[in-house]
């Protein structure tokens, strides 16, 4: 495997605005592991936001690249669409979708181009577990490798892929979408799991069988347990059965008079905070909640804007992919990424939109002539 180049050094370049203490203190401070398995448990805890997250990679759409040459075009697209990406994919759409879901789920994304025989040959999705971002100076950031207790400077990060959601100002750490959440969805939680222990205390009949014993208080304990057997062997029997008692005998359902309570507006209202924090309309969520055609458009006039926010993060990492690989194959390393149209309306809607746009047009130019 042919060694990549260093990167060739570069003037020094300073920052006014950098304070002349560590620079490790400016800015936010990174996700620890812990908050990352939070976030992974929020996922696998709630299945609203897992599906929002699914919902914004499918609706990202695909892209094309163009470049000057035609034959350089050509062979760029082969790549791009069988590149093997980490163990058991091939594709950039792949090793994007991975690296979209990091950076909304834990805030920032990792990757890197794998060389082979002198080009890149694989492209791999790092886990944030095992490596370490660290600022390097006020305009880059270096990323090390753990092993062990020690950990080891990446020596190439020509090949590394690095993007931050969100960064406060002065840092390298990104914001995770699920950022807020935690608080919002224990209480959801909360409420599910009361609803299920109520379920099962009032959902499942237990009777209370009352019987009032003989004055006399003869054989008292002897009916007790013939009464018991007999209610047993009822309500065992696979068929319908009869209990027959003799004497003063009550039967009662357990939590028959209790009501559970609703839980409908309790929910509805932490759902809210958490569709409005993930920016998915509740409608491509299966939530059907009341909204009128008009604002179902606004939602998904303000989902687009959201994605094409989303699709200016990923084009510099698409773009670093595809110039290293025509730099590697001696092409010239000019491109251009150019992302699909997104279309969250009906396509008659867009067809009239057009049809009265260019009868609008014919009528103008008649009056100017």
């Amino acid at each position: 495997m042919l060694k990549f180049r260093r990167k060739e050094e570069k003037a020094a370049l300073s920052v006014q605005t950098r304070p002349e203490e560590s620079f490790r203190l400016a800015g936010g401070a990174p996700s620890g592991p812990g908050e990352r398995r939070l976030y992974r448990a929020l996922r696998e805890s709630v299945p609203i936001i897992d599906a929002a997250i699914g919902k914004l990679r499918r609706l990202l759409g695909e892209f094309t690249v163009s470049c000057p040459q035609a034959q350089a075009q050509r062979e760029l697209e082969e790549f791009l669409q069988s590149v093997p990406v980490n163990a058991m994919e091939h594709g950039v759409q792949a090793f994007l979708g991975v690296y979209f879901e990091q950076l909304l789920t834990y805030g920032n994304a990792v990757g890197e181009m794998v060389l082979g025989g002198g080009q890149v040959a694989a492209l791999y999705n790092a886990s944030l577990d095992g490596i370490e971002l660290e600022p390097k100076g006020p305009l880059e950031a270096a990323v090390s490798v753990w092993e062990g207790d020690r950990k080891r400077p990446c020596p190439y990060p020509e090949l590394l892929l690095l993007s931050a959601l969100a960064p406060e100002a002065g840092s390298i750490w990104g914001t995770s979408l699920l950022r807020g959440l935690p608080f919002v969805s224990e209480i959801l939680l909360k409420i599910y799991k009361t609803l299920g222990v109520n379920w099962d205390r009032l959902g499942n009949v237990r009777f209370a069988v009352t019987c009032k014993p003989d004055p006399s208080g003869l054989y008292a304990g002897d009916r007790a347990r013939q009464m018991a057997e007999e209610w047993r062997r009822a309500m065992h029997s696979r068929e319908v059965s009869d209990f027959v008692a003799v004497g003063d005998v009550s039967i009662k359902a357990i939590g028959a008079d209790n009501q559970i309570l609703d839980s409908e507006v309790p929910v509805r209202q932490m759902l809210e905070q958490i569709v409005a924090k993930l920016g998915v309309p509740p409608f491509l969520l299966g939530l059907s909640w009341s909204s009128t055609e008009r604002m179902s458009s606004q939602q998904a006039d303000m989902l687009t804007s959201e994605l094409d926010a989303y699709r200016g993060l990923l084009t510099p990492v698409i773009q670093k992919i595809c110039r290293t690989w025509l730099t590697l194959a001696g092409y010239d390393p000019q491109c251009r990424v150019e992302w699909e149209q997104i279309t969250m309306q009906d396509e008659v809607d867009h067809a009239n939109a057009r049809y009265l746009n260019a009868r609008a047009r014919q009528l103008e130019r008649k009056e100017e002539t």
